[in-house]
């Protein structure tokens, strides 16, 4: 029996465009698509936020005056609000708005500084006079935009990207405390006066989002009401391969939403296939390996409790830059299958999977070797990326994540000292080759994949031989670093296969190029740096590329 009653759960998705990029061209945009794929609902995030597209006048006429170009920026970004609400209701789904809290213009925080901030200078909800905006704000939000339908809200990042005039921080400086207050807050202004939804997220908000005693600590302060529910990753962590299932899911007294992404930033983007659903739905084949889950594995597991009220699916986005893609194929099989599986937990994922194939023209002799591909992909991802049996510990993930390959010089050192303490480092360079093994086995299935759609045929077969040159690349890189590692603890280089190996990989990044130039449909290519958060690169000199030279120095 669920919390609240309702005939159907929500089905939520949205498009996660890249923070200070051109928006993500997707099919995933149109409520119409959405529509027809089972979603009740779009969550829009294009990071010009709908709070950010009011003007403040009931505050202070001088935050946006009459005539400036600041003001004529809001005015501009409330057009748009309205519009994609106006596209959202059209087409008969509802309209959410994703919204980083605390973001405030800059001449609002310039102006009210000393009553809003605190020692440090952050905008503080310690502060009565920010609790006493927030509002202002939410009145004149839903005053400016009275259809819009709700708001998902986020804390702990703040992406002020496309809203040049304002500024903000996380709220939650004071724990838990934070989060009770922000969210009493939003349950009074957001849901009892204008029964307008809430989705709180969990994500990155002082443990809530991973430890089930700050989650109940937080939630069980807060009375629960019907338009206000909790959205948690499936992951204990990021959407990441070797993470736990999340335990804040099925406990406590509030209703709670989950968060699945469908094109992982730690795994390729969509540039090579990558099906999650299995794993999502009934659990990840190392949740009875090197990541053993005690209780709760899937979805299929939580659908029955009563705090399940549906899934907010990611079709597209996450993360930033690379890879690019022009083709939707394998982030539409992730959401087709969670989507579609979410109308009717009942299901099998198999069942879904099924209709899948059935309506993409799958048929025949090529319906066993996509079934077969798709659940290998996710076997050699897990190998090639991070472990199926060797110890690894979820910050290690980040090693290999958006468009980037990282080296011994960054990211990878702690990972090859703790499999060299333990004798495991040639271990997981046959892992790595392991992988390689499987692709080359998906690009022989993927041969015999026949589609309708004769341009998802093609890019089925040039992604799966992204996947199998990318994870060469990646097996002779780790082989290359693993030697040259060893070496650098003993004073023994074997400078035969660094040198072999070497010439491999050469070959490897070669093929890269070559398959990306004969292929207008393939995705853009990964590049040998270290991921690092400084836009708009996101990487600098360190990675693969450099650990692999300094062996290369070494070894001619």
């Amino acid at each position: 029996m669920h919390l609240y009653a309702q005939t159907k759960p929500y089905l939520l998705d949205m498009v996660h465009n890249n923070p200070g990029e051109p928006l993500t061209q997707s099919d995933y945009n149109d409520p119409a698509y959405l529509k027809a794929q089972g979603y009740t609902g779009q969550v829009i995030n294009d990071f010009t936020f709908a709070h950010a597209a009011i003007t403040f006048d009931s505050l202070n006429p001088n935050i946006f005056p009459i005539g400036s170009k600041e003001r004529a920026w809001v005015m501009q970004a409330a057009e748009k609000v309205r519009a994609n609400i106006k596209r959202a209701h059209a087409a008969g789904e509802k309209a959410y708005y994703f919204t980083d809290i605390i973001v405030l213009p800059k001449k609002l925080v310039e102006i009210y500084h000393d009553e809003i901030c605190d020692e440090k200078g952050r905008i503080s909800f310690e502060r009565p006079k920010t609790i006493e905006i927030h509002r202002i704000m939410f009145k004149e939000l839903f005053d400016t935009f009275p259809d819009l339908d709700g708001l998902v809200i986020r804390t702990g990042e703040t992406y002020l990207n496309n809203v040049p005039y304002h500024t903000g921080n996380n709220p939650i400086t004071n724990g838990i405390e934070s989060h009770v207050k922000l969210i009493n807050l939003l349950r009074e202004e957001v849901c009892v006066k204008r029964n307008k939804m809430v989705f709180y997220r969990t994500w990155l908000s002082a443990g809530m989002d991973q430890k089930p005693d700050v989650y109940l600590a937080v939630t069980n302060q807060i009375e629960p009401h019907p338009n206000l529910i909790f959205s948690i990753k499936h992951t204990r962590g990021d959407y990441q391969r070797t993470m736990d299932f999340n335990p804040t899911l099925g406990i406590g007294k509030q209703p709670q939403i989950v968060e699945v992404e469908c094109q992982r930033e730690y795994e390729g983007k969509g540039a090579y296939p990558d099906y999650i659903m299995d794993g999502v739905i009934n659990g990840f084949e190392e949740f009875n390996t090197n990541t053993p889950q005690i209780g709760y594995k899937g979805l299929k597991d939580i659908v029955n409790t009563p705090q399940f009220r549906g899934i907010w699916s990611w079709s597209r986005g996450g993360g930033w830059v690379g890879p690019y893609i022009t083709n939707e194929f394998w982030c539409k099989l992730n959401a087709y299958v969670i989507s579609h599986w979410g109308t009717d937990t009942r299901q099998t994922e198999e069942q879904v999977f099924n209709r899948f194939m059935d309506e993409n023209g799958i048929r025949g002799q090529s319906r066993k070797a996509f079934r077969e591909l798709c659940l290998l992909s996710a076997k050699a991802v897990l190998r090639g990326h991070d472990s199926a049996t060797l110890p690894f510990q979820s910050g290690w993930t980040f090693w290999m994540r958006d468009e980037f390959l990282s080296g011994t010089d960054g990211r990878l050192a702690i990972i090859f000292k703790t499999y060299y303490d333990k004798g495991l480092l040639q271990k997981s360079v046959d892992e790595k080759r392991e992988a390689v093994d499987m692709w080359q086995k998906i690009v022989d299935l993927s041969s015999r994949v026949h589609l309708t759609n004769k341009a998802d045929e093609d890019y089925i077969n040039v992604s799966c031989k992204y996947g199998l040159i990318l994870h060469q690349i990646i097996a002779e890189g780790w082989n290359i670093m693993v030697l040259g590692y060893t070496g650098d603890q003993t004073g023994n280089y074997d400078k035969k296969n660094i040198a072999a190996s070497i010439k491999a990989y050469d070959v490897y990044w070669k093929a890269f190029d070559q398959l990306k130039e004969d292929n207008p449909s393939c995705a853009t290519l990964y590049k040998p740096y270290m991921w690092t958060n400084n836009p708009p690169e996101y990487h600098g000199e360190k990675g693969m590329g450099a650990s692999v030279d300094k062996y290369r120095n070494l070894a001619y």
